[in-house]
């Protein structure tokens, strides 16, 4: 993250030459198409590709404003008849929506959903690009950011779902989590059992519930800090941590091209955080991925994970003594009651990831009854981004999680 921030400050220093054009960026070439992806909203990504996309809003008990988008059908398919199976995708931290559809119709899990028969709809947590909105708070305001993935998997998956079933009709629909969108699950799952019966099966991606093992040298800076929420935010910052704007976009054309001399820089930072695997990374795309990610989220999420791995254990965010005993009942956080889950849940997992590691996943396949099983990409670089950007996504893991998903169809 030190990278990250060194890049937009040497970018801030530098002249853009305003004279290239729209194919030039600093003397690089690359494809406007290209670039016009890392512009665009995941709405208007979606129906460039020739697909349908539908923005719904949707109203949590606790008053923030989520946006999902939705891929009802693919672009050839439109006019068959009969309800489609739904499934629900939910994106991983410092992301969106935009995660399932950057690596473009053929590579992205949403468009292959789609073209498969399935209504797609695609979650955004509060917090991020599109879904920085209250009903009376301004998320200027500290108040608007005081939550973890606790709250996201508590108030904003439940009222997603709610809402998917309430507009398609269908009693169940499949779950489709990426990284922290299985923590998300896992907090839903077990804090309102009842949830369980609206899910068929859960199929998740790089699982991430106990992170003892984790090798993410950022979670590992923040966890000695964690018992100082003041310090730590004021580090990472105390409210919203890397949300995204022009200075990303920018940042990701200027130095991610691919005859960029520093796209090195771009590429050591992501396997810096997740793991290594040149071979995977499609390095022609870094500008659209940085373009669309980070997608902003409240420091305490970053915060929240880095007192799981100081604790290994799998609980609720710690405020402090205080504040614990006059919002739980006990000086200490409460863990999670994983024996509540009872959605069939399915494990797909790899051995380079460095924030879901092969033992931390083994011990949530331990607590969780329900899972049916755990599934190994079967390449030994895959890491953690690999899961939704890495060229062979679809042979390696996609393709394998489909015909899961059709025994529940």
């Amino acid at each position: 993250m030190i990278l990250s921030l060194s890049i937009v400050l040497v970018l801030m220093l530098m002249k853009v030459n305003g004279d290239e054009p729209d194919s030039v960026v600093n003397g690089y070439k690359t494809d406007p198409g290209i670039l016009e992806d890392a512009s665009l909203d995941t709405w208007s990504l979606i129906r460039k590709y020739g697909y349908p996309c539908e923005i719904h809003r949707v109203y949590t008990e606790d008053g923030y404003i989520l946006e999902l988008h939705r891929i009802p059908h693919g672009r050839e398919n439109g006019t068959k008849p009969g309800p489609r199976p739904v499934v629900f995708l939910q994106h991983g931290l410092l992301s969106s929506s935009a995660e399932w559809v950057l690596m473009m119709p053929g590579k992205g899990f949403a468009y292959i959903l789609a073209e498969a028969g399935y209504d797609v709809w695609m979650g955004n947590a509060r917090g991020n690009t599109y879904s920085k909105r209250h009903i009376s708070i301004n998320p200027t305001s500290s108040s608007f950011w005081k939550f973890s993935w606790h709250e996201i998997g508590y108030y904003d998956l439940p009222a997603m779902i709610d809402y998917v079933i309430k507009n398609t009709g269908v009693p169940k629909m499949q779950y489709v989590g990426f990284s922290q969108g299985t923590t998300a699950f896992w907090v839903m799952a077990s804090t309102r059992p009842e949830y369980n019966e609206k899910i068929s099966a859960m199929q998740a991606l790089a699982p991430v519930a106990y992170v003892g093992n984790i090798r993410s040298p950022l979670i590992k800076a923040i966890a000695p800090l964690t018992n100082s929420l003041e310090l730590i935010m004021k580090i990472i910052g105390a409210n919203e941590f890397l949300p995204n704007g022009k200075i990303n976009e920018l940042a990701g054309q200027t130095f991610c091209l691919e005859e960029s001399i520093t796209q090195v820089l771009c590429t050591n930072l992501l396997f810096l955080i997740c793991g290594y695997n040149g071979d995977q990374l499609n390095v022609t795309m870094l500008p659209i991925v940085l373009g669309h990610t980070p997608a902003g989220a409240a420091t305490r999420q970053l915060i929240h994970y880095g007192q799981l791995y100081k604790s290994s254990k799998f609980v609720q965010f710690d405020h402090g003594l205080l504040t614990n005993k006059r919002k739980y009942g006990t000086f200490k956080p409460p863990p999670y009651d994983l024996s509540n889950i009872r959605t069939p849940v399915f494990l797909h997992y790899a051995d380079n990831d460095w924030l879901s590691t092969p033992n931390d996943v083994d011990k949530l396949l331990r607590e969780v009854k329900s899972a049916v099983g755990k599934y190994k990409v079967p390449l030994p670089k895959f890491n953690h981004l690999d899961f939704v950007f890495a060229i062979d996504a679809k042979k390696l893991i996609y393709d394998r999680v489909m015909k899961i998903m059709e025994q529940f169809v």
